[in-house]
């Protein structure tokens, strides 16, 4: 059964799609950053008064170029949100709906509300108005992040020591600042003659801000700012090891899904069982290249050996010929084995995925896994077969 060409829609869906990595989903990317740069600068210098009056209407051009631009961006994601595998279970009028709802998609509404604006009679001017059009367009480039939601699993996965943390917080936030209320009341009646004055140093404080607008001069004050301090240094201490280590683990737990997809791609690993992976998967790294890159050298150190899980790469050998390699295919395992310099340098021809496993993991999984280190013994055999039957025909 052959497999079906992608409709239109799951065409333009790839393309808009913020985390798809081929070539046309990032050249649309980079231009959409460009138009948001260009809209934003256009806001900013707007907002100077002086400006010539000319440059002014050229600058409010470009912003209602760049509105209408991000109005049919908006259009469009909403048409192709049913291609999303999140929503494939739904009809296209709830997906379209739920996107509209979701985080980017208010943010793409809240883009456009210029335009409506526009339609309406409204007139850019003054920097009020600029600062509007910023906030809402800045909060575009968060979406071009994925570390974003990232965040969003550290928070939910760490909630319940960082409700603690926040906890601890208020509670030596309004022990710090009842005291300094009864302290300092007397000798400090209009900064600290209410709790929700005092609470203003004791946050200042406690965050080691220190605007020192407010500063306390009782014995009894200046005690309790300086223990203040040293808790504020503590808490801010605890939650950065809290959201550091939650970081930490998301991002293994993210890198060793990225490197379980890629291994399965590799028929060299296909035939090994889940436990063999699990263990393989582990000793990999992923590492991208763009198209026309050398990966390694001939010369250099033989410490590592390459999957391709996809792409292609261009084998050049000393002789001046060439192999090409593509996914599933693997290089670097004679240099490896042999423990010599790479005798041939490696390019790739197009953007290119590629594991990597160093040559003191590759050597203690072989010692558990013998058909791995067997299967690229074999391949490496043949090659290095193959290399000198091209020398002889060459010398021929």
């Amino acid at each position: 059964m052959t497999a079906t060409a992608p409709t239109f829609r799951a065409r333009l869906y790839a393309l808009l799609h913020y985390s798809d990595p081929t070539p046309g989903a990032r050249k649309v990317r980079v231009a959409h950053l460009i138009v948001l740069g260009i809209g934003l600068f256009a806001v900013i210098l707007l907002s100077v008064d002086e400006m010539d009056g000319q440059i002014r209407h050229a600058l409010r051009i470009i912003i209602w170029s760049v509105t209408f631009i991000f109005l049919a961006e908006y259009l469009a994601r909403l048409w192709v949100a049913p291609e999303a595998s999140h929503y494939d279970q739904e009809s296209a009028t709830k997906a379209r709906l739920r996107w509209a709802m979701s985080i980017p998609g208010l943010i793409g509404l809240l883009a456009t509300l210029p335009a409506f604006l526009f339609f309406g009679g409204y007139v850019i001017t003054g920097a009020d108005a600029a600062s509007v059009f910023c906030i809402l367009w800045i909060m575009k480039v968060g979406l071009h992040a994925p570390a974003f939601s990232t965040l969003f699993r550290v928070v939910s996965n760490e909630r319940a020591p960082i409700a603690s943390v926040l906890i601890l917080f208020a509670i030596v936030l309004m022990i710090a600042a009842t005291a300094a209320h009864m302290f300092e009341r007397v000798k400090q009646p209009e900064p600290f003659g209410s709790l929700p004055g005092a609470m203003w140093w004791a946050v200042v404080t406690l965050t080691t801000t220190g605007y020192g607008d407010v500063v306390p001069e009782t014995l009894g004050g200046r005690l309790v700012g300086s223990l203040l301090m040293i808790s504020g240094i503590a808490v801010l201490a605890l939650m950065t090891g809290v959201l550091a280590t939650g970081f930490a683990q998301e991002e293994r737990r993210r890198e060793y899904l990225r490197v379980w997809e890629q291994v399965t791609r590799v028929p060299l690993f296909a035939s090994l069982g889940v436990v063999t992976l699990s263990e393989i998967v582990g000793k990999l790294r992923t590492r991208y290249y763009p198209g026309r890159i050398t990966v390694v050298r001939r010369g250099d150190a033989g410490d590592s050996m390459f999957f391709i899980t996809s792409g292609e790469v261009e084998v050049r050998l000393p002789n001046g010929g060439s192999v090409r390699l593509g996914e599933g295919a693997f290089f670097g395992e004679m240099a490896l084995l042999e423990r010599q310099p790479r005798t041939a340098s490696v390019a790739t021809t197009k953007p290119t995925t590629l594991l990597v496993l160093y040559a003191s993991d590759f050597y203690e999984i072989a010692s558990h896994i013998p058909k791995l280190a067997e299967a690229v013994e074999i391949e490496a055999k043949r090659r290095r077969e193959e290399n000198l039957e091209r020398q002889a025909a060459g010398r021929r």
